[in-house]
């Protein structure tokens, strides 16, 4: 473990660490042991060839690195090569475009999904929230739903976009950047792990992150100035600590989630208010659409299966999703 700070560490130094950004050709390295500064690295060639379906390194991959540059007089930042990738833990990824079996990795080894949508403005897309939902529990992420923009929801909002979720048991959090409702609350849930804030764009995300890290809203105004771009846009995905167990990643506004690591044969287990009742079938390989006997469409009926999340889960399996 280093310690101290990259200025100190002499050349040909290996170090431990995690992706914190990555950019082109390039990836900021969170040294372990040392607060407040990366080390720019490039990648091992060997490690872009060893993983053809998916990306070679992603933002939270634990790497191995080696310090290649010191810091220069004129004060450019020391640079370092990483030399491996350890192996993931878990990843929350997506279908990357253009293709049917390349993973695009948005975050990897988060312990935990923050799927944030906004009350109003844009209005919230429940089959997008659904694919987040399907994402996480197909790479087992605990997943928490966060409506932000409280600030612009009239009288009963929430609870009807909350309804068709309290069945699975989601945890759900109702947030205002604004008015700062619901910070606490979140903040609170974030406490000890690895979060990935994701979401469409124009949801607040990153005014929500700044209210929950206000030392992040004094980062990103100083970046914003030095690129020229708007401070509450994410372009890239970015792990940023929040205390000293606690980590969240900021990813760039989300149009479209192509599901990946999804089985068409597994779906129904990804609801978590079916598996109650996917044993009760009368038939072993029920698919749940019109079967006779189905335990599913009995609980949609009961009310223990809210339509809309079955309408959902519909309408993935009918499109071969």
């Amino acid at each position: 473990m280093a310690n101290g700070s990259l200025s100190s560490i002499p050349v040909g130094t290996e170090l431990h660490g995690v992706i914190v950004r990555g950019y082109g050709l390039y990836y900021d390295v969170a040294i372990d042991g040392i607060e407040g500064e990366v080390l720019r690295c490039t990648l091992r060639g060997m490690l872009k060839r060893q993983r053809r379906r998916t990306d070679p390194a992603a933002v939270g991959d634990r790497v191995r690195a080696t310090m290649t540059t010191p810091e220069t007089p004129e004060g450019d930042p020391p640079e370092g090569v990483i030399e491996e990738i350890l192996p993931r833990v878990r990843a929350l990824s997506r279908l990357a475009r253009g293709t049917q079996d390349v993973e695009q990795v948005i975050v990897a080894n988060p312990d935990q999904l923050v799927a944030v949508f906004a009350i109003r403005e844009p209005e919230p897309h429940p089959r997008l929230i659904d694919r987040f939902l399907l994402i996480a529990e197909a790479r087992d992420l605990s997943a928490i739903i966060c409506f932000n923009k409280a600030d612009l929801a009239d009288p009963g909002d929430v609870d009807a976009l909350a309804e068709p979720y309290r069945p699975a048991g989601y945890p759900i959090v109702t947030t205002s950047a604004r008015t700062g409702e619901g910070i606490d609350e979140l903040k609170g849930m974030l406490a000890g792990k690895i979060t990935a804030f994701a979401g469409p764009s124009g949801v607040g995300k990153s005014s929500l992150l700044n209210a929950i890290a206000p030392e992040r809203a004094e980062r990103t105004g100083e970046v914003s100035q030095a690129t020229g771009k708007g401070r509450h846009t994410t372009t890239w995905t970015t792990l940023f600590r929040v205390a000293p167990d606690t980590w969240v990643a900021d990813t760039p506004g989300i149009r479209a989630l192509r599901l990946w690591g999804v089985q068409p044969d597994e779906l129904d287990r990804l609801y978590p208010e079916f598996r109650p009742h996917l044993d009760a079938c009368y038939y072993a390989d029920c698919r749940h659409i019109n079967e006779p006997g189905c335990a599913i469409l009995a609980a949609v009926e009961s009310g223990e299966i809210h339509p809309a999340r079955y309408e959902s889960y519909r309408s993935f399996v009918e499109n071969d999703e």
